[in-house]
C-alpha cells in the first residue's frame, strides 16, 4: 500500500477535477490518500461550489468523485490560512473537510511515496 499526497492550489476545474480523479484512483485500490488544498484552492471546497463545475464534457461526476473519495477514508484537508485569505469560514466547507496549518499536512505526509501539485 502506498501513501499519496496531493495539493491543490487553485480552484477552478482544471485543478478540481485531476485531484479527485487521482485521488478516486488510489484510494479505490486500497492507497492511503492525503488531499491539502491551500488558500487559492480551498474555495472549491465550499458547499455549493463543485456542484456548479460538475458534468463538464468527458469528465466524471464530481460530487461522485467527492463522495467516493470520502467515503472510501482519503483525507481532506482545507489551509487554515484559507479562512482569513478567503473570508471563509469552517461551516462553509463541505462534510469530510478538516480544517489544518500546513506543518501539519507536512508531518502527515513524510512518509508518502507519490506526491501531485495541481
Amino acid at each position: 500500500m502506498a501513501k499519496m499526497a496531493i495539493t491543490c492550489n487553485g480552484s477552478a476545474p482544471p485543478n478540481i477535477y485531476p485531484v479527485f480523479i487521482l485521488a478516486s484512483s488510489a484510494v479505490a485500490s486500497g492507497d492511503d490518500v492525503v488531499l491539502f488544498f491551500t488558500p487559492s484552492g480551498a474555495p472549491a471546497l465550499v458547499k455549493g461550489e463543485m456542484e456548479k463545475m460538475q458534468d463538464l464534457k468527458g469528465l466524471p461526476n464530481l460530487i461522485e468523485l467527492y463522495n467516493g473519495v470520502v467515503e472510501l477514508g482519503a483525507k481532506i484537508y482545507a489551509c487554515e490560512l484559507a479562512l482569513d485569505a478567503k473570508d471563509l469560514k469552517k461551516e462553509d466547507f463541505r462534510e469530510g473537510i478538516e480544517i489544518i496549518g500546513a506543518t501539519t499536512f507536512i508531518n502527515e505526509i513524510k512518509d508518502a511515496t507519490i506526491t501531485f501539485s495541481f
